[in-house]
């Protein structure tokens, strides 16, 4: 009988599995094959032992496909573009920086190799960190483009003129889009024409429309032909396709996309915006098989899309609209709970919600927000990893990607009204093995669809956890003078 094709490409329905349980499955350093003496040496001194089971698969994955260096001769393939989808808090970051920098470490002449994009400035920041630490004493230089620093002091970070011509000051960029962007289009001799790698950080988030566009720059960048002065470039690189007798005559300088999240698109459609070659799925993300009494096997819901961190607990508390910023006190000040992560679903509630817990009194709370300058958000992120502030109020967009330390819980104060966004908030706790639970305030009348939501997603172990009215009691009369004192402030 004819087969049926599937509408999932292959890549998609054939994925290499990545181990779920981290702790169960740690993989001590030294075993990963291909790591360079002087990085196994590095992650010792920054006191890693064990890689994950992401990073224990992608990091040889991505070795290998540069096995060669960086540069494809004659006959060489194209390496594959890589995908991971794994969870929050599994260990992403490492299993690029580590390949990538080892890769480089032979280069002689500094040109841009390493693009790693990522949607906002702190995942940046957190990113171009990790890169510094394994690059120390390697003559790898990195730069870090968020429009943190004027438009003018970014150029002189990248590019210097010389009388031969513009040199490059960078071999790894990290960037947020926007800024990248202008760079691409307005500094004078910035070149991707040597870009050897190209990482998409909470790739889901950058292939939603607005980043398309700043992806399709990169990739154009990427494939120009003629240099500054208008002469043909000694490498040059033909867009993928089939190999003709010219395209494999000169050593091309392959591009391969590696694509990370923990909520990676399964969308084919939007996957092929991307343009990807012969991509490599490694996800931990999928569904068990079961076996029936019979012995034949059932796949078992097999739109299992997201997997959550193994230490992870979920719970709801039904409520209507004034019991929610009670419930949020009487968290914090009865039940003691400590280092508490809250989510609201705009600035504006954020922000309310927050001068409501500080004219109340008896927290120490602080706002984590777009409005604050990011000298502020990270002396408060500090401050709360510390322990010094005991609750922190932010949205998605801030928070998203972010490794806080020490997360017990999160709060979803406002439940979100998709799945994603719960997956990213709720994986800020629970991160590289540890244990966290996240609790969601739903209004009576979201409970439904928000309960559908999860179960879609195939998220089953939520507990329904009620909160007794009478427990609120005690707070009421002093809310009610906090919010007194609210008003007069606000007129």
């Amino acid at each position: 009988s004819p087969q049926v094709q599937p509408f999932l490409p292959q890549w998609l329905a054939q994925p290499k599995l990545l181990q779920k349980r981290i702790k169960d499955n740690l993989i001590p350093i030294g075993d990963v094959p291909g790591i360079h003496p002087r990085l196994l040496k590095k992650l010792q001194m920054n006191g890693i032992e064990s890689f994950f089971p992401v990073q224990a698969e992608v990091i040889p994955a991505i070795l290998q496909s540069a096995s060669r260096g960086y540069l494809v001769g004659q006959g060489g393939h194209r390496p594959r573009d890589i995908c991971v989808s794994a969870p929050t808090g599994s260990g992403k970051t490492l299993s690029f920086v580590i390949p990538i920098v080892q890769v480089l470490l032979d280069r002689v002449v500094c040109q841009v190799r390493a693009l790693v994009v990522l949607p906002t400035k702190e995942l940046a920041q957190q990113v171009s960190k990790v890169f510094n630490i394994y690059t120390d004493g390697t003559g790898l230089k990195v730069v870090l483009i968020t429009g943190q620093k004027s438009f003018a002091k970014e150029q002189e970070m990248l590019v210097q003129k010389r009388v031969t011509g513009y040199s490059s000051l960078a071999d790894i960029i990290v960037a947020t889009p926007g800024r990248l962007t202008d760079h691409i289009n307005q500094t004078p001799g910035f070149s991707l024409a040597q870009l050897r790698f190209l990482i998409v950080d909470e790739a889901d988030r950058m292939i939603d429309d607005m980043h398309q566009n700043c992806l399709n720059q990169i990739v154009k960048a990427a494939f120009q032909t003629e240099n500054e002065s208008g002469s043909k470039m000694l490498f040059q690189r033909t867009r993928p396709g089939p190999l003709t007798a010219a395209s494999s005559c000169y050593p091309q300088i392959p591009l391969q996309k590696l694509l990370f999240s923990a909520t990676l698109t399964q969308d084919p459609e939007k996957l092929q915006q991307l343009d990807l070659f012969q991509p490599r799925l490694f996800t931990s993300v999928y569904s068990e098989k079961k076996t029936l009494g019979d012995g034949t096997e059932t796949e078992q819901d097999t739109n299992k899309k997201y997997t959550l961190p193994e230490g992870l607990s979920q719970c709801y508390v039904p409520c209507d609209l004034n019991s929610k910023p009670l419930l949020l006190l009487h968290f914090m000040l009865t039940k003691k709970f400590t280092r508490v992560l809250c989510f609201t679903n705009s600035r504006e509630a954020s922000h309310r919600l927050f001068l409501l817990v500080k004219a109340f009194g008896g927290v120490t709370v602080a706002e984590f927000s777009s409005r604050l300058p990011p000298s502020e958000r990270q002396r408060t992120m500090k401050e709360f990893e510390q322990g010094k502030i005991q609750l922190l109020i932010s949205t998605d967009a801030t928070a998203r990607g972010i490794d806080v330390r020490g997360v017990n819980y999160v709060i979803n104060y406002d439940a979100p009204q998709f799945i994603r966004p719960y997956i990213h908030r709720v994986g800020r706790t629970a991160r590289a093995g540890k244990v966290g639970v996240a609790f969601s305030l739903v209004l009576r009348i979201q409970e439904r669809r928000f309960l559908r939501m999860l179960k879609d997603a195939g998220i089953q172990d939520i507990k329904k956890q009620p909160v007794k009215g009478n427990s609120l009691k005690p707070l009421v009369q002093q809310y009610e003078e906090a919010l007194c004192k609210l008003e007069k402030t606000v007129k």
